[in-house]
């Protein structure tokens, strides 16, 4: 799923290479904090924060077929 959060947010950046997932495991989830440039921080986060909650409702669909819970931090 780290890739999936990657290749997303790389499709959406105009810096794919300032693009950093960090996967943090806990006892109940998963964390992915997600950094990118500062110039492409709209971009990922969207009007009203509508692309955020796009990739984090990807991510939870495909958590969902794996049996795991995962949390998206944008940071």
């Amino acid at each position: 799923m780290k890739e999936l959060v990657e290749f997303l947010a790389k499709s959406l950046v105009e810096h794919p290479e300032q693009v950093e997932v960090k996967e943090i495991r806990t006892t109940s989830s998963i964390v992915y904090e997600l950094r990118v440039a500062k110039e492409d921080m709209g971009r990922v986060i969207g009007k009203e924060g509508r692309v955020a909650d796009a990739m984090r409702t990807l991510l939870r669909v495909a958590a969902m077929r794996q049996g795991k819970k995962v949390i998206l931090e944008i940071v």
